[in-house]
């Protein structure tokens, strides 16, 4: 059985292999994002998302080693910024169209849970918030809004890079 499921794996290998192998080196531009042409003009570095890493027979610590958005947290608590959000969800109420349960966001988009008012009431229901709805709760009806606090041309910068 473990046969039949490598079969199709190394076969999509080989196949990955002989259509790669014709490609030259010399077609390929590099690029770095240290290279610069004006080698006159130098700033203080931009705290970076990706650390240097640990030096060889090191253990790495949480600095040296997060990277993305766990880098973010760690560097967050050194300054004393608390990044994310972990406190639950009001729950004391029912939210209405009128008074919506407001949820936090750095983003436009997020992923909600509820379990009922007053806390427990129902099994966890996960549904999606954004920035321009606001969504009832199928179990209890609670209705929630977000309180946006990002920048929406920055986040759609960063999300249009992504895709490149």
């Amino acid at each position: 059985m473990l046969r039949a499921t490598l079969r199709p794996a190394t076969v999509a290998a080989r196949s990955f292999k002989a259509a790669n192998a014709s490609r030259t080196l010399a077609m390929s531009a590099v690029r770095r994002s240290g290279d610069h042409h004006d080698h006159h003009h130098h700033e203080s570095p931009i705290p970076s998302l990706f650390p240097p890493g640990a030096k060889p027979g090191e253990v790495p610590t949480d600095l040296s080693h997060a990277t993305g958005l766990e880098r973010l947290q760690v560097l967050g608590e050194a300054e004393g910024v608390k990044v994310f959000d972990f406190e639950p969800l009001d729950s004391s109420r029912t939210g209405t169209l009128e008074n919506p349960v407001k949820v936090f966001s750095w983003d436009t988009e997020r992923l909600i849970g509820c379990t009922g008012a007053p806390a427990e009431s129902h099994e966890l229901v996960w549904f999606n918030l954004t920035k321009d709805t606001k969504p009832r709760c199928p179990e209890c009806g609670s209705v929630y809004a977000m309180d946006f606090q990002g920048d929406e041309e920055a986040l759609a910068i960063a999300k249009a890079a992504a895709h490149h």
